[in-house]
């Protein structure tokens, strides 16, 4: 009956052992399916981007099963590890892809951590933007430099095109900083027009700046937050990790500074190289020259360089890095300063020079052109133009805090002073022909009695440097004075050296001129006296009684009187020292010829004592010690009349010449000037 039994039930049986195995593996499957499931889970959410997901089961899995004896389960598990290790991978490079926003990077490294990774994701990421910045400059150096060269085109390539970057986040914080809402230099709106006036070492450092300023906040940031630990989740169990990432940030401070240091290095050695390439050793001109210099930037060029530098370091500044890594900026701005203040002098010692091109010989009332004024408005131009380069901005050291800098900088405002006086001499001592006068004219107020300049085409060589003179009597009273209290104003050292060295060339100057000038005019009058004297025979021992002043005296005094009529056209104030040195030379010219006469007869001494006085009242108000002292010479000469009818026949030919040259003689009476200007 048994085997009969067991005959009829063993497929029976059979099958219900078979059937509750299933079932035992079905609640196996159906009980543990997350783990079965779980390599298929993590393969789609990786490709789906959720990593905080596949982090969360990893967890889940790595807790239950971490430590199974379970074939089956080992198996499964260690295909999750399989898949684990592929996304720590994957992670680790996005981590250290470029370019990548700060957010995605913190992300990056917390699932890294969250996944136990090996080594120090951060440091790495850290590590990698520092050689992205540094690459992201040279790049930009070498693009700009083959465009000045003309090779090709500069590559608007992902890596150097910051304003389309995927990494907006700097810019938007630092635009809310105070360095940032002032000046133009980091507006992406601005007018492309500008790029193509502007050179291209100037452009350059633009984008340079733009570059460092744009990629630096993200990179000091995320170090901030590798220092303090922020990077991890801030739970219980976290703490352990923040703990190891602020003892190993606390080891790399000194490599995390030295990065700094090399980015700011880099900055500056390629604005160098750009702007100053004289200021760096040869090896280091070759990894950061390369331009081809075929002229210095101007000074306004310059200016604007420093504005943008000076903007960087304000948004650098900003983000409390340490002043001594940013030291080398400031150095970088001295020096540029410096170059500037250089460049736009020399650049006003030239355009010094080209004033002469401009002088247009139109007087004015005061015997002036426009000369003088223009030498003042364009050293007041200049100096302006170094108004924001002269000031200092916080940190900043005085331009003129070194000795050679003082020294060049007076020796160049010497140098355009001195520039300004050759011009002087230049255009005063040029052939007639050489001076373009077409345009000659003469101030409508300004006195114009005898029509000496109107009257001709063009100015004689004693015009003009009678026009030199009275432009040289302006610049000694009042625009070199000027001059030096814009340069006192703009802090500038040795401005008294300055003034003392132009102001003794500058009479120099004058004197020359006015030497020049009493040569062509006092030497024709002087020469002219004794042929006079003598003309028809005339001898001092046999004449007839005078019967008044003689015609070679009255021809010398009109002489005189025209170069008055020639100085009081161009300049009343010239007028007095004019006339005092051909009053001068005539005396002296006139007491030698009355001491060469060996005697005298009774109508001669008259004859020559009335033609001495005629002369010497006649000049009264021009006379000088020296002039004095040749009348006074000349008159001893005479013998002394005895009678008093040849003093009293003296005394009525003196009138009588007064009377009869009354008009002629008023120029040299004292109140000529209130005549004249009636």
């Amino acid at each position: 009956a048994s085997n009969t039994a067991d005959t009829l039930f063993q497929e029976v049986l059979g099958r219900k052992d078979k059937a509750d195995s299933t079932r035992n593996a079905l609640n196996v499957l159906q009980r543990f399916k997350f783990l079965f499931n779980l390599p298929l889970n993590i393969e789609r959410n990786i490709q789906k981007g959720d990593y905080d997901v596949v982090i969360n089961d990893y967890e889940k899995a790595k807790s239950l099963f971490g430590k199974t004896e379970v074939q089956v389960f080992k198996k499964y598990y260690a295909e999750v590890e399989t898949r684990i290790e592929a996304l720590r991978e994957l992670l680790l490079d996005k981590l250290l892809e470029t370019p990548s926003t700060l957010h995605d990077q913190k992300r990056y490294i917390r699932y890294l951590s969250d996944l136990h990774a090996p080594g120090d994701p951060a440091w790495q990421c850290i590590g990698a933007q520092h050689q992205w910045i540094l690459q992201l400059m040279h790049n930009c150096k070498e693009s700009y430099v083959k465009e000045q060269k003309g090779s090709n085109a500069l590559l608007h390539s992902p890596m150097l095109d910051l304003d389309s970057d995927v990494r907006p986040l700097p810019i938007g914080h630092l635009s809310q900083t105070a360095s940032l809402k002032r000046g133009s230099s980091f507006q992406s709106g601005r007018d492309d027009a500008w790029r193509y006036k502007a050179p291209q070492q100037v452009v350059f450092v633009e984008k340079l700046t733009k570059l460092v300023v744009s990629q630096l906040p993200n990179f000091w940031k995320l170090w901030v937050s590798y220092v303090n630990g922020s990077l991890f989740s801030e739970t219980a169990e976290k703490s352990g990790q923040m703990e190891r990432s602020k003892k190993n940030a606390r080891q790399r401070q000194n490599d995390f500074k030295k990065m700094i240091q090399e980015v700011m290095h880099s900055l500056v050695k390629l604005i160098r190289g750009a702007l100053l390439p004289f200021s760096l050793r040869e090896g280091e001109l070759r990894q950061y020259g390369g331009w081809e210099m075929k002229a210095e930037l101007s000074g306004q060029w310059l200016t604007h360089v420093i504005q943008t530098v000076r903007l960087s370091s304000e948004s650098l500044t900003a983000l409390e890095i340490p002043n001594d890594m940013l030291q080398i900026i400031q150095d970088l701005i001295l020096d540029l300063r410096v170059r500037c203040i250089i460049v736009t002098l020399q650049h006003t010692a030239e355009d010094i020079k080209r004033l002469a091109e401009k002088e247009d010989w139109v007087v004015d009332n005061e015997g002036l052109t426009s000369l003088p004024s223009q030498f003042e408005q364009c050293i007041i131009h200049s100096l302006q133009s170094l108004k924001t380069v002269l000031d200092c901005k916080p940190g900043e050291a005085s331009v003129f805090q070194q000795q050679k800098t003082q020294e060049d900088v007076c020796q160049l405002s010497i140098g355009i002073m001195q520039g300004f006086i050759d011009c002087l001499e230049q255009l005063s001592t040029k052939p007639d022909g050489d001076i373009d006068t077409s345009h000659l004219s003469v101030d409508v107020s300004s006195p114009d009695l005898f029509g000496s300049i109107h009257e001709e085409s063009s100015l004689s060589s004693e015009q003009r440097l009678l026009i030199a003179l009275s432009n040289c009597r302006y610049l000694e009273r009042h625009t070199f004075l000027n001059i030096a209290e814009h340069f006192e104003k703009h802090g500038f050292q040795g401005v008294d050296k300055i003034t003392q060295v132009s102001m003794e060339s500058l009479k120099e100057l004058d004197q020359r001129l006015f030497e020049m000038y009493i040569e062509f005019k006092a030497d024709p009058i002087v020469g002219s006296l004794e042929p006079g004297i003598y003309a028809g025979y005339f001898d001092w021992k046999d004449c007839l009684v005078p019967t008044g002043v003689r015609n070679y005296l009255k021809e010398a005094l009109v002489n005189i009187i025209a170069v008055h009529a020639e100085v009081f056209t161009i300049s009343k104030d010239l007028v007095p020292r004019v006339m005092s040195r051909v009053v001068e030379a005539v005396s002296e010219e006139l007491s030698r010829l009355m001491q060469c006469v060996s005697s005298f007869s009774k109508n001669g001494a008259l004859q020559a004592k009335l033609e001495i006085c005629a002369l010497r009242d006649t000049v009264a108000i021009y006379l000088t010690p020296e002039s004095k002292s040749s009348f006074k010479q000349a008159l001893e000469a005479l013998p002394q009349l005895s009678s008093g009818t040849d003093r009293k026949l003296l005394e009525e030919l003196l009138n009588k010449f007064k009377s009869s040259m009354h008009l002629q003689l008023t120029c040299f009476q004292a109140s000529s000037s209130a005549m004249m200007k009636t």
